[in-house]
């Protein structure tokens, strides 16, 4: 990650240690920043915490490369550093301000065999993985802003100085700073954490239009779409080729069962994003539930077509097959979807019930048996009904 010139001071200090758990490491930096005459309280905690995120992330980030898994999926330092950010969280556990400098001293505290399991995922996730690597960018020119615009002010200085400009690229940290606390609490199942962080985002730049698709995204994790699709809305107005909000938006209305509105979204990021697997078998999926199967088999083999590992649109498509009593192609459909991922409990349900339509009872309790353990609700339920344990 690239180091920004500023007229500071850095007593930059790495603690190591470990933790009850012999698993959890914490690492802890520290950070001041001196003040500008044009700097207040706020700017220069905005700007020394974004140097000391900066520093712990990096330092986790050289660890999670050496030591861990992480090493094996063939990111750069970069990368690596970009998505742990999705991940973790900071914590500052001392702050000091004199009118002249400001002293913070933070801590990041993980178990990294976790941290390199949930980039693992991060990393296939491209919605996710977009958010996080546009944060950085915008973070990186947020920081040349505030360089630029400081040696500006000198220059100005006898001119009576407007600061506005500056003040508003130290919001623009301060607004990444709440960003990346969404999704950190986002990633950790914490919804309702991600909303408050990611409004508070929002209130410092009403313009970003991903931190309303992220909002939105956990609105409906929560179960309110109605909610989150009123952040798209917001976010497409911000910005009409925003591929990644009509996406969401389409999630969004299908789970409402508005599935020609859901496909219409789905046209429309697919036009701006032809080689996004997820939507392709999104919009699949959407097709199916209005029983055009033939449709979304074209979905799903473009985005099989695009990513030979997804898993979700072999089993989708498995499904579609069944539906078209095409058996042989459901059955190895949903073969090749468990071999790609073999907790797929939904894979392994559609197979049995396509054995069971099939008359082969053996091979449709085993496979109905193993999604029922793997948590399918459904096959529980037939299970149940036949008195049969799991």
């Amino acid at each position: 990650m690239k180091k920004y010139l500023l007229p500071l001071i850095c007593l930059s200090l790495l603690v190591f240690s470990s933790l009850v758990s012999a698993e959890t490491k914490t690492f802890v930096k520290e950070y001041s920043y001196q003040a500008s005459e044009y700097d207040s309280k706020v700017s220069c905690r905005a700007l020394a915490l974004e140097q000391v995120k900066r520093l712990l992330l990096e330092e986790l980030g050289t660890y999670l490369e050496s030591e861990t898994e992480v090493k094996n999926f063939q990111l750069t330092k970069d990368q690596i550093v970009i998505l742990t950010a999705g991940i973790v969280s900071t914590e500052i556990i001392d702050e000091k301000w004199d009118g002249k400098i400001y002293f913070l001293k933070a801590k990041i505290t993980a178990d990294p065999k976790d941290v390199a399991s949930s980039i693992d995922k991060l990393r296939q996730d491209r919605q996710k993985t977009k958010e996080l690597e546009e944060t950085r960018k915008k973070a990186d020119e947020a920081l040349r802003a505030v360089e630029r615009l400081r040696q500006e002010l000198e220059i100005a200085k006898a001119e009576k100085p407007n600061l506005s400009q500056y003040n508003k690229a130290v919001n623009a940290l301060s607004a990444i700073d709440w960003f990346e606390r969404g999704l950190a609490s986002s990633t950790a199942g914490k919804y309702q954490e991600a909303i408050e962080a990611y409004s508070k985002a929002i209130e410092l730049d009403p313009k970003d239009a991903m931190a309303y698709v992220a909002r939105g995204f956990a609105y409906d994790n929560l179960g309110d779409d109605r909610q989150g699709i009123k952040d798209y809305d917001r976010a497409i107005e911000l910005d009409p080729k925003l591929a990644v909000a009509y996406f969401a938006r389409g999630v969004a209305y299908d789970n409402l069962e508005d599935y020609r509105q859901a496909i219409r979204d789905f046209d429309r990021a697919i036009e701006l994003n032809l080689k996004d697997a997820v939507t392709y078998s999104s919009r699949g999926s959407a097709y199916g539930k209005l029983r055009n199967y033939r449709q979304a088999i074209r979905d799903y083999d473009r985005a099989i077509e695009l990513n030979p590992k997804f898993a979700e649109a072999f089993s989708n498509r498995g499904f579609a097959y069944g539906h078209l009593e095409d058996y042989r192609q459901a059955i190895w459909d949903f073969d090749r979807a468990i071999e790609l991922d073999p907790k797929f409990a939904g894979a392994f349900a559609g197979l049995g019930g396509v054995y069971a339509i099939l008359g082969n009872t053996e091979q449709a309790i085993k496979n109905l048996t193993i999604a029922a353990r793997l948590g399918h609700n459904r096959a529980q339920d037939y299970l149940r009904s036949k008195g049969i344990e799991w």
